[in-house]
């Protein structure tokens, strides 16, 4: 898949009932702006107020999740957000002139087929990603229900549910890449338990239900009055239970639909976290409140990450430079060459490596018996790691030196000793003019930030001897 955001080409609209307040809604998705993330907008209330789809705005999880802002509220947004998620969208704007979308036959399929006849259009913005380094978990001691996340190449999800009912029982699902979400997960429509259906109908709720929305398993006796409550409810003339266990007027699209379901549910409700994600999700007995709430453990990871600013680098991959085109480009030789090679280069940013060892020639007076990089050295290193954006992109590097003209806004945040791997990161803060490079560098140890620095520098031809 592109790295690159995405969004709709077009609007689309799709009207229905909300599924628990049963009020007549029409939705439009309508493409947004980079960076917008989704964000539902209350048309039916006065100055049409925003709510991000962000989980810090969760109130409740009770059958299903609800988003509350300043008073305005969005009920059961998951199986919206999982359709945007599966088509790979990364900016939308709901809007809704009511409090919940349209439950449609209580799966994703009608959202997507919507967001796929609109079209998906590439962004220009980079997408940022939550990359799961380590596992990750969320446990309810009240229910037992699990969410573990491990590191993996991909958005991976799988659920394994166990409903301790006769008719359901065990069920589990997978979905291995995100892109067969239309195929595999999307058609799963949402399901009840007759108990609980009788229980919600006595409260008041799923008011927009029948049973073409919703796969109801009978575990229960189906009583003449539950039936008559059932009749009124959906207003049918009878009610009666399939041979599988469901009542009627459904077709299973999956054997394990409703462990399908529930996939979609944790992958709508993981959609709340705000960046998309890499790494494997194990789901065991997943519902809203856990998925809300790993997905705030999530969400806390994630601006954690924003805020050291820690890039995402594969350190292993073949390098644009080793050693020895490094020193084709620079005129540093051993032992003032303090770059080991270059991860990625363009025309506006250089990542570059130092491998720091106790052989490194200042150890032997800079604190030998405690051995700390000078931060002196740091900032040559982050030069040097600019230079080389500098002099590659120039015909004949050999002829050209960079020097320091302006070091501002040095900043040393943790020790750098031997044994750490430096990864420099230099970008632009302005096009290169007359030879005037100005740059903001970041080194980082791990996850964190060691040293920081806004560095200009003047681009000269070298005099010849």
């Amino acid at each position: 898949m592109s790295d690159m955001q995405k969004t709709l080409k077009e609007e689309v609209s799709l009207s229905g009932k909300g599924l628990h307040t049963g009020k007549e809604v029409t939705l439009t998705i309508k493409p947004a702006k980079e960076n917008t993330g989704f964000v539902f907008v209350r048309t039916d209330l006065e100055g049409h107020p925003h709510v991000e789809a962000d989980v810090n705005h969760v109130t409740t999880t009770d059958r299903g999740t609800t988003l509350e802002k300043l008073g305005v509220r969005i009920h059961t947004c998951e199986h919206v957000l999982a359709a945007l998620v599966g088509c790979d969208i990364d900016n939308a704007i709901l809007e809704m002139d009511s409090a919940e979308p349209p439950i449609m036959d209580g799966s994703s399929r009608f959202f997507v087929e919507a967001i796929e006849k609109a079209g998906v259009e590439e962004q220009t913005a980079i997408r940022e990603y939550l990359v799961i380094k380590e596992v990750i978990s969320y446990v309810d001691p009240a229910t037992g229900s699990e969410i573990t996340m491990i590191p993996a190449d991909n958005y991976e999800v799988t659920t394994m549910v166990d409903f301790g009912t006769k008719v359901l029982g065990t069920q589990n699902a997978t979905l291995k890449d995100i892109s067969d979400f239309k195929d595999e997960i999307a058609s799963s429509r949402t399901f009840s338990f007759l108990h609980e259906l009788e229980m919600l109908l006595d409260a008041g709720l799923i008011k927009g239900g029948d049973i073409s929305n919703a796969i109801v398993y009978v575990d229960k006796e189906l009583t003449p009055e539950t039936a008559d409550k059932l009749k009124k409810a959906f207003n049918k003339d009878d009610i009666s239970i399939r041979p599988n266990g469901i009542l009627d007027n459904l077709t299973l699209n999956h054997p394990n639909e409703a462990a399908r379901h529930k996939l979609l549910d944790v992958i709508g409700d993981l959609a709340l976290v705000g960046v998309k994600l890499k790494g494997k999700v194990i789901a065991n007995k997943p519902g809203h409140f856990v998925n809300t709430q790993f997905a705030k453990k999530l969400n806390r990871q994630w601006k954690l990450q924003r805020k050291k600013n820690v890039p995402d680098f594969d350190i292993h991959k073949p390098p644009v430079f080793d050693i020895n085109g490094i020193m084709k480009l620079m005129p540093h030789r051993y032992p003032f060459l303090l770059i080991d090679k270059v991860l990625e280069l363009s025309d506006t940013h250089v990542v570059g490596l130092k491998n720091v060892t106790f052989n490194e020639q200042f150890f032997v007076g800079h604190f030998p018996k405690e051995p700390v990089m000078p931060g002196v050295l740091q900032v040559e290193a982050l030069a040097q790691t600019g230079g080389i954006l500098v002099l590659a992109s120039v015909p004949d590097p050999e002829n050209y030196s960079t020097y320091f003209i302006k070091i501002d806004k040095v900043k040393f945040k943790k020790k750098v000793i031997p044994g750490d791997t430096i990864i420099f990161k230099i970008e632009l803060i302005s096009p290169i003019r007359r030879g005037i490079v100005h740059m903001q560098g970041f080194g980082y140890v791990g996850d964190s930030i060691v040293v920081e620095a806004e560095l200009m520098a003047q681009v000269a031809k070298n005099t010849p001897a």
